[in-house]
């Protein structure tokens, strides 16, 4: 069933990401540039119901949080690395498969980038677990716990925090 859920919720991913144009060569390139928003709103409208409905399946015990640890290397590098294809491509890997999908052969290569990475990254882990994998441990750490603060406070913060910036976007297209 868990598998199920899965595909389910991949399909709707990608028939929201194909409906928004997120998966499109010239919204990926206009983000870069900072001169199309629509992938930047499409990523905080998901956050924002991700954080909502996470935690409140969370509030009524339908599910428990799997907080992963915080390393600080090993987000910069790969964070570095995911820009750089980012970049390099014109996709991210969410909507090169999107792009794929929908028959856009210039997504191919970033696809095939992201499996040639994963055998690199699986290839060097043995090494990377003892450098830097361990560079900046914070530990299992959530925003709120940082903060001192509710979770549903963090949450209604960072939703007006985003929807000002759907504001700010939008006034930027005049």
């Amino acid at each position: 069933m868990d598998l199920l859920y899965g595909i389910m919720t991949g399909f709707l991913f990608g028939f929201l990401m194909q409906k928004a144009h997120v998966i499109r060569y010239e919204k990926q390139v206009g983000a870069m540039r900072l001169l199309d928003f629509t992938i930047f709103k499409f990523m905080l409208s998901a956050v924002i119901v991700a954080m909502i409905g996470i935690y409140l399946l969370k509030d009524h015990g339908l599910v428990e949080l799997s907080v992963k640890t915080t390393i600080l290397g090993a987000n910069i590098i790969g964070g570095i690395f995911f820009g750089m294809g980012w970049a390099v491509v014109g996709y991210c890997p969410g909507t090169a498969a999107g792009a794929l999908g929908e028959g856009r052969w210039d997504a191919l290569a970033g696809v095939l980038g992201m499996l040639a990475g994963a055998m690199v990254y699986a290839e060097a882990y043995p090494l990377m677990k003892k450098t830097v994998l361990t560079w900046g441990n914070l530990g299992k750490i959530t925003l709120p716990e940082v903060l001192g603060l509710n979770p549903w406070a963090v949450i209604g913060g960072l939703s007006v925090l985003f929807v000002l910036l759907f504001v700010v976007f939008e006034a930027r297209k005049k």
